[in-house]
Order: C-alpha cells, then sequence, then structure tokens
C-alpha cells in the first residue's frame, strides 16, 4: 500500500475497489501463482502420507497412498506393486516443483 503507483492511484481519487482490483491484485498475481505450483507438490505428498498410514481415504477408493501401502505388503516378491504408485507420487510432485520453478523464473518473483 505505500508504493508510488498506489500513492498516485489515491491523489487521483481512486475507491477502495480500484486499488484492489487495478493496482493491487494484478501484481500479486503472480507471485500466488507460483506458490500454489509449489505447494501442490506437498498436498499430494501429504493426502498420501496420510492414506499410506490408514488414516486417508479408505478402501475402495484408489489413492496413490492406499496403493503404495497394500504394495509394500507384498514385498520383496512383488516390488512393483509399491514401487510404481511411489514413482506415481514422485512424478506428480517433481511436475509441479518444475512448474513452479519454471513460473518463477518466467514471472521473475522473488519469494
Amino acid at each position: 500500500m505505500n508504493e508510488e503507483y498506489v500513492e498516485a492511484a489515491r491523489v487521483a481519487g481512486a475507491s477502495h475497489a480500484h486499488f484492489l482490483f487495478r493496482e493491487l491484485l494484478p501484481n500479486c498475481f503472480s507471485a500466488v501463482a507460483v506458490k500454489t505450483s509449489l505447494d501442490a507438490g506437498f498436498v499430494i505428498l501429504s493426502g498420501a502420507a496420510v492414506s499410506f498410514l490408514g488414516l486417508g481415504v479408505q478402501p475402495p477408493t484408489p489413492d496413490l497412498g492406499t496403493m503404495v501401502a497394500s504394495g509394500s505388503e507384498n514385498l520383496p516378491d512383488m516390488w512393483w506393486q509399491a514401487a510404481m504408485p511411489g514413482l506415481a507420487i514422485l512424478c506428480a510432485i517433481l511436475g509441479f516443483n518444475l512448474l513452479g520453478d519454471g513460473l518463477r523464473d518466467m514471472l521473475h518473483v522473488a519469494l
């Protein structure tokens, strides 16, 4: 609120709605987009961890954490039953983190 463009809009007689929708939100969008994409990986990992422990989504609803937990019962004979859902979790988290990193580089955001 102490930036020069906000002061200039205030001196010009702009309303509070103008400050919010024309001055502040467009300048915050890039930081919010980067933060959201970086936090998506954390949300996926947290949901998978809770489901792995049996506290999240209950069977028969499919979930990656539940798939890893049921596949870990068959280790080491059928290792792929636990490894493939774990690999899917890894790819999803890596994808969101790379998306956030690319957005940060493209939009020049300092978090």
